[in-house]
């Protein structure tokens, strides 16, 4: 008898404590994010040319839509005296003005002609970020990319830092109107993690100046 009731034990528990570790996996999957019956959450959305403040320049291409218009269907390019041309009502200033800018001149015009105009502008490609970045790099120069870059970005595009470059005092100058602004980048700190927030999307006409 009572190596019956050893034998039921050795069975019994072995049981038991997989039943724990089920419940304890069960129980884990609180955790999760989302359940298999519930819908995964939409991904991140990706970093956009077509943020609300984008200021729209030269060289752009713009895809201008008038729905249920197909014949106002356009890709057009801005040029360089910052004008497009469109159908029905002859050119428009596009450059220093953003999207939302120039839709609201375009449905303004185009009403006229079309009643109650739906119109969508959206930046197919962006063709007029200019970045320079001069001194103490491998291959110094003028840079046009076709999106916002960092400064880690546009040092990389210039080749990287040359031996003699001073990597923490570089400086990026900017224009705003009659002002220059100076922002420091200290290239060792951004490179290891730290401080990231010096490592900013630049602007068109920016400058990167490696002492």
């Amino acid at each position: 008898m009572h190596r019956m009731k050893t034998l039921l034990f050795g069975l019994i528990l072995p049981i038991a404590v997989l039943s724990a570790g089920c419940s304890l996996v069960s129980d884990g999957l609180g955790s999760w994010p989302w359940r298999d019956s519930e819908k995964p959450p939409d991904p991140l959305p990706l970093p956009e040319k077509q943020e609300a403040g984008y200021i729209v320049s030269p060289g752009d291409l713009l895809e201008i839509s008038v729905w249920k218009e197909e014949a106002l269907t356009k890709v057009v390019t801005v040029l360089p005296d910052g004008k497009i041309s469109f159908p029905l009502i002859g050119e428009v200033v596009a450059a220093g003005r953003t999207r939302a800018q120039i839709t609201e001149e375009l449905t303004e015009r185009l009403t006229p002609f079309v009643p109650d105009p739906v119109v969508a502008v959206d930046v197919k490609q962006v063709n007029s970020v200019l970045i320079y970045v001069i001194g103490k790099v491998n291959s110094p120069g003028r840079f046009v990319h076709n999106t916002r870059v960092t400064v880690l970005q546009a040092l990389a595009t210039a080749g990287g830092l040359n031996t003699f470059a001073k990597r923490n005092k570089i400086k990026i100058l900017r224009r705003e109107g009659e002002t220059t602004l100076t922002f420091l980048f200290r290239y060792d700190d951004v490179a290891a993690g730290r401080d990231m927030a010096q490592n900013i999307l630049l602007q068109k006409g920016d400058v990167v100046v490696v002492p």
